[in-house]
């Protein structure tokens, strides 16, 4: 069935443009699909969602009135015939549709009387869910679009238009909606990220990251830190807790993020335009602005979507002793292309490209006893981060098989600046630069069922390099240091099947088989320390490993949408190179097992109520941390063996039309069990104390650094219809940080956390401009996220405090 066809067919008055009009068409001479189809259609417009329905269950609808198709829609997730799917969205743009033929319907808008008649009697109350029997949830991050209902696990899934209200944000916008995330906070482009307690260290060094960052479904960086892309025009963000080794390798030991964007629309071009000027309290101002470009080059074939970002964010840090103020400004500029090809007979190919530059002029802490937020630093410690992705995405399928096919290659550069200034000493400069280069291919093909019985069969291949230079000295006669060279390259085959073994028993068990090739080399090392040919070998290094990753899983229905699941699941990170004073050392792989349990009842968004809650038992061996060594640098290795307990309880409930409210806590409780001799006699030597003196100060600190014991969140989202041609929506956010330790020993066992942060945005939607007004920290907490901002300033100690009270005023539009 062609476009073209249904078109004359559908469009009685003949006149209407098929531009705007058609809002999707099946696939070549397909019947409409029967039965319910897995739906995730982002906010938008009546013709955003009614072109990707039809293209996704083969259906045409036409939509005659252009005001109509331009009309805001709330986001529709899960399970759905196409006829109550496309009745929800008539229903909430104030249209009803109507059929007219076989896989055909047409929509158009109800009266204004009578709408106005109908909310005199009964006010319309905020979209509520359809009486359809198996919504549900989508996990696209599990690879082969299991429904939340069929997925073992704890899962968090935040929508891009919540992401977007109050104009686009980095990670620390999701950050600030979930109570399992945590981050450290050096600044945009700099800082690492962490799930639910499996974290390892405060410096960017040369340990891969504990969670793996995926945009798509390629990784966005290896050994990098979290690249802080803007979550603008995104579908969803999803957040998968606990090792993720099986599905994803190396690299998410403590869970994944993985980004899902809006797919170029086929059928329409769009466009859309958002900025906001913002004011500091203490600071200075800033702004932002947004813009989404959709072309269809070929009608119903080829189509581009480009999106575009850029901001600036005032500073809030004085420095005296250069006498300059509110010093840390932060310009972040980038974007994404996407161009999108339908091949025809479910097959399509796109091409991605992905570009973020960061500049910020100096860092974000503060001396934590001198005046508040002013720092006594000499230097200028600015830093700069700039990322680059290309994608080539291949799928299809054959028969009931998927199959799809993602290739990439990778540019992250990281520069940033240290006060090294000693206590009455010449002003000195630490400057460390972070190259990043890496090629990855992801291949996979997958059949799923109704009922979650199914199976995954995949290959991958990565390979990364990242070059760390070090310079040190005298700001204008900065000399080279030891640095160090990783190397890694790994082929995967992995495997996963699920069997419903009995009617409410699902069962799950996979597989992934990693052969990995490590090397390395010191760079820059001066020979007057390694004078030998044998002794500069020494600091090179190169093997091979080969890792094997079982997991298994259990899910037990309980009700009709209440699920008990257990799950064990292992991850893993290469060791590599490692800098220790002016020597380069060795550090081995590391590895964590998880098992967990866990219960859940009811849908998010979906159900009145629904709850979950997760226990995990986590042991981790040879933890990756870092720690200052001897001559007072970070350095790398092998700290000791680990365990941690997690209990995490998530709850939301639509306590009146159109108000939900959540809340969300995290438990976790680790400890390092026996300190690596590595570690002591580092710490010993720049503690001056013997080394069981120095064991026992370890000891009493060993808790796994920058996890909070407790962090809780709590959050409230209220819409209303204000009209037939406007909305409100408001949303509110509180979120406590317990304290934690920053690094392992006595110079980085300084406490940080344990204070609150919150955030109200409200936005008033008319028929195709928006204003918002937000406001961030409300109470003007000064807090301390994170206690580093030079690992050189140990003789003071120091703190980051929040932002301060920000208010944001923004407008956007669309076309």
């Amino acid at each position: 069935m062609r476009a073209a066809g249904r078109w004359n067919r559908a469009n009685e008055a003949g006149s209407v443009k098929i531009g705007w009009a058609v809002a999707a068409f099946g696939l070549a001479t397909a019947p409409a699909v029967a039965g319910t189809v897995a739906i995730d259609l982002p906010a938008g417009t009546v013709g955003q969602q009614v072109t990707a329905l039809g293209r996704l269950a083969r259906i045409s609808v036409v939509v005659p009135d252009p005001a109509l198709w331009s009309r805001p829609v709330p986001a529709l997730r899960g399970r759905w015939d196409a006829a109550a799917a496309l009745a929800v969205v008539a229903g909430r743009a104030g249209a009803t549709a109507e059929r007219i033929g076989p896989g055909s319907w047409r929509m158009v808008r109800r009266p204004v009387a009578v709408v106005r008649r109908a909310r005199r009697v009964a006010p319309v109350p905020s979209p509520a869910p359809m009486v359809t029997p198996d919504r549900d949830i989508v996990v696209t991050a599990s690879k082969r679009d299991t429904t939340r209902d069929h997925f073992a696990g704890h899962y968090v899934r935040v929508a891009g238009a919540e992401l977007d209200l109050g104009g686009a944000g980095g990670t620390d916008r999701l950050v600030a909606r979930t109570a399992s995330v945590a981050s450290t906070y050096l600044g945009a482009g700099r800082n690492k990220l962490f799930i639910r307690g499996i974290a390892d260290s405060s410096f960017t060094g040369p340990t891969q990251a504990t969670v793996g960052q995926y945009y798509g479904d390629l990784r966005l960086s290896y050994n990098a830190p979290d690249p802080d892309l803007r979550l603008s025009d995104l579908a969803a963000v999803e957040v998968l807790e606990g090792p993720q080794g099986t599905l994803y390798g190396a690299g998410s030991l403590g869970g994944l993020i993985r980004l899902v964007p809006n797919a170029p629309n086929l059928a329409r071009a769009s466009a859309s335009v958002s900025g906001g000027a913002s004011t500091t309290q203490n600071g200075a101002p800033g702004a932002d602005v947004q813009a989404v470009l959709n072309v269809p080059l070929v009608a119903d074939r080829l189509a581009v979507r480009i999106v575009a970002d850029a901001a600036s964010e005032g500073g809030y840090i004085d420095k005296p002793l250069l006498d300059r103020t509110d010093v840390n400004r932060t310009r972040i500029a980038g974007g994404r292309a996407t161009a999108l090809l339908d091949l025809g007979a479910d097959w399509s190919v796109a091409l991605v490209g992905i570009g973020q530059r960061i500049r910020g002029e100096d860092s974000q802490y503060a001396d934590r006893d001198g005046v508040p937020l002013t720092r006594s630093a000499p230097v200028t410690e600015g830093f700069s981060a700039d990322f680059l992705q290309a994608q080539l995405v291949l799928s299809g399928a054959f028969g009931d098989v998927r199959f799809r096919s993602t290739s990439g290659v990778t540019a992250h550069d990281l520069m940033e600046r240290y006060d090294a200034t000693p206590p009455d000493g010449p002003v000195q400069l630490f400057a460390q630069a972070n190259r990043t280069r890496m090629r990855a291919n992801e291949t996979r093909l997958w059949q799923s069922a109704r009922d979650g019985s199914g199976w995954l069969a995949g290959f991958s291949y990565v390979h990364n390099r990242t070059r760390l230079t070090r310079l040190y000295g005298a700001p204008d006669a900065l000399s080279p240091t030891t640095g160090v060279v990783n190397g890694v390259a790994e082929t995967t085959l992995y495997g996963e099947g699920s069997v419903r073994l009995l009617p409410g028993l699902l069962t799950t068990g996979g597989v992934r088989v990693t052969r990995s090739v490590l090397d390395g080399e010191g760079a820059d090392v001066a020979r007057a320390v390694q004078p030998s040919v044998a002794a500069l070998a020494a600091v090179a290094a190169s093997r091979a490993e080969t890792i094997v990753l079982p997991s298994a899983a259990a899910i037990v229905d309980l009700t009709r949408h209440a699920q008990l699941f257990l799950r064990y699941q292992q991850g893993f990170r290469p060791g590599g190179l490692a800098i220790e004073g002016d020597f380069v050392r060795r550090f081995r792989s590391d590895r964590v097992a998880t098992i967990e349990a866990g219960v859940r009842s009811g849908r998010p968004n979906v159900d009145r109520l629904d709850v979950a809650v997760t226990v995990a038992r986590t042991l981790w061996r040879d933890i990756q941390a870092d720690f200052i060594d001897g001559s007072g640098l970070p350095s790398t290795a092998n700290i000791g063996d680990g365990r941690l307990w997690t209990i995490e309880g998530v709850v939301g409930a639509r306590i009146a039309p159109g108000l939900r409210i959540e809340g969300a806590a995290t438990y976790n409780a680790s400890r390092i069990d026996e300190p690596s001799q590595a570690v002591v006699s580092a710490l010993s030597s720049l503690a001056g104390a013997d080394p069981a003196t120095a064991r026992a100060d370890v000891l009493a600190r060993m808790q796994i650094p920058n996890i909070a014991r407790v962090t809780a969140r709590a959050g409230a989202v209220f819409e209303q219809a204000l009209s037939v041609r406007a909305d409100l929506k408001v949303d509110g956010w509180l979120r406590y940080v317990g304290a934690s330790r920053l690094g392992v020993g006595p110079v980085l066992g300084q406490l940080q956390g344990s204070y609150l942060d919150s955030g109200l945005s409200a936005r008033i939607g008319l028929e195709r401009i928006g204003i918002t007004a937000s406001m961030t920290n409300i109470v003007n907490t000064r807090g301390n996220r994170f206690a580093l901002g030079t690992p050189f300033a140990t003789g003071r100690d120091q703190v980051t405090p929040l932002r301060p009270r920000t208010v944001r005023v923004g407008i956007d539009t669309r076309f």
